[in-house]
């Protein structure tokens, strides 16, 4: 069964270049008041955050091959202003997710695992956010991470504003959970992240909202915004997520009117969408916003219709062909 499982590997490698195709070619709505990442060392952003010391600075990051590396994107221009290094950890293997904490620290998820559950641990790095944007090395704080019910791939990874708890999302077609971390990282020894809630999205990424109250996961295709309710979660609606070539990323704005949405790629956008239950129109780089989201009840345009259903249809024949490809005798 070889030649079979060549011609379904060759067939799916097809269909995903032509689904990658329509997203790239999809037109960029303008005026939407975000921003492009114009560094051309960013081509697998990840994670982002948004800065509470420096507003309107985003931190971001690539999964891999980089370094240990942080960068952080003025929201305006798109610029990088200032590159951080760490120092006081190992080699980074793959960072799939940057959050805020408190006291302005900002949290690495090097979480993934593309091998689905080959790593025995993952790791977590902590630093302090310069309070002086420029490029410089920092010490960071490294934390040693397994899950109760063994490896699993992840790239979201989440730190609750006002406690400080780390929380984990692990990446699953059918759905993941939400994994808590102890209430303190612990440095010298193995910090076990335990599921709590189950979440139904195929994640990669998530974030918290300002006040801490609300939880946003985001996918390729969707997203679903929670009620935090003290870390038992409660759907409320669906995110209106934009179409991008892989989305891998998404925080909310300082005010928690807006979520940003990130992709990976070179020039790749960071695209807002407003928080449903808000109002404020206001953007993160300071115009006006002619976009809102699907729970303010506007409509979606046209072209935005046609291409998200011929996404779906795309993403559909692409999970069925994983499955056979999985179920092909070698």
């Amino acid at each position: 069964m070889r030649r079979s499982s060549a011609f379904l590997s060759g067939l799916f490698g097809a269909l995903l270049a032509g689904v990658l195709a329509l997203v790239a070619s999809a037109p960029a709505s303008a005026d939407d008041g975000g921003f492009t990442i114009k560094d051309p060392r960013i081509t697998e952003s990840s994670g982002l955050a948004a800065s509470r010391l420096h507003p309107g600075i985003y931190w971001t990051h690539n999964d891999s091959d980089d370094g240990p590396y942080v960068y952080a994107v003025d929201g305006r221009t798109g610029k990088t202003v200032a590159t951080l290094t760490l120092r006081g950890i190992g080699t980074p293997r793959d960072v799939e997710a940057v959050s805020m904490g408190p006291g302005n620290e900002i949290y690495l998820g090097d979480i993934g695992d593309n091998f689905g559950g080959k790593w025995p641990y993952v790791w977590i790095y902590k630093l302090p956010e310069p309070k002086v944007l420029k490029d410089q090395t920092i010490r960071a704080t490294q934390y040693v991470v397994k899950y109760a019910d063994g490896p699993r791939d992840a790239e979201s990874l989440l730190v609750h504003p006002k406690t400080g708890r780390v929380y984990i999302i692990d990446k699953k077609e059918d759905g993941g959970h939400l994994y808590e971390g102890p209430a303190r990282l612990s440095a010298t020894g193995t910090n076990v992240f335990r599921p709590t809630a189950a979440v139904d999205l195929w994640a990669t990424d998530a974030a918290f909202s300002p006040d801490g109250e609300q939880l946003a996961v985001r996918g390729y295709f969707g997203g679903i915004a929670y009620a935090w309710n003290g870390g038992r979660i409660k759907k409320q609606t669906r995110l209106d997520v934009p179409l991008q070539r892989q989305g891998e990323s998404v925080t909310y704005t300082l005010d928690g009117s807006e979520l940003l949405y990130g992709s990976e790629g070179a020039d790749s956008p960071v695209q807002p969408e407003k928080v449903p239950g808000h109002r404020s129109s206001k953007s993160p780089s300071g115009k006006g916003s002619t976009q809102t989201g699907a729970g303010s009840g506007s409509p979606l345009n046209a072209d935005y219709k046609v291409g998200a259903l011929v996404l779906a249809a795309g993403l559909a024949l692409v999970l069925v062909l994983k499955r056979l490809l999985r179920r092909t005798p070698r």
